[in-house]
């Protein structure tokens, strides 16, 4: 894993750790949040895929993409991997995720405050497919 990624990795998990340790509670880090689990899940497919050896030498994912129709996604992916999207069999699970959050990111990022319960679902549902994909 390039050093880069390695810090984003860290600032991501540094950002929902201590969002989850505060006191004020999980709003007090919504924006953040938002930007932080963006990141996280794109940097986690592309993870997946390099350990998978199948995404394209320079090639990187755009959290953009997943505001799309996931058929859209699939057609933009599968010009970046020297495989075919079914042999990715956790492909699908990160789709999941990353549809989850990017469909509450900009309102995360650029809205009102919203109830912590929908902060705390998208950390679990990081979090679940993070443990997913490392211990794989």
């Amino acid at each position: 894993m390039e050093k880069e990624e390695l810090n984003e990795k860290d600032e991501v998990m540094d950002e929902i750790e201590s969002s989850l340790k505060d006191p004020r509670g999980l709003a007090s880090h919504q924006k953040r949040l938002a930007f932080c689990l963006s990141l996280g899940i794109t940097n986690l497919i592309e993870e997946y895929l390099k350990k998978k050896n199948v995404l394209k030498q320079g090639h990187r994912i755009d959290h953009q993409w997943f505001k799309r129709k996931k058929d859209r996604v699939r057609e933009i992916l599968s010009k970046k991997i020297t495989s075919s999207l079914e042999s990715l069999d956790k492909l699908d699970l990160l789709f999941e995720v990353a549809f989850k959050i990017e469909s509450k990111r900009n309102d995360l990022a650029y809205g009102g405050s919203v109830n912590e319960e929908i902060l705390k679902n998208l950390i679990d549902e990081f979090l679940n497919a993070k443990k997913r994909i490392e211990n794989e």
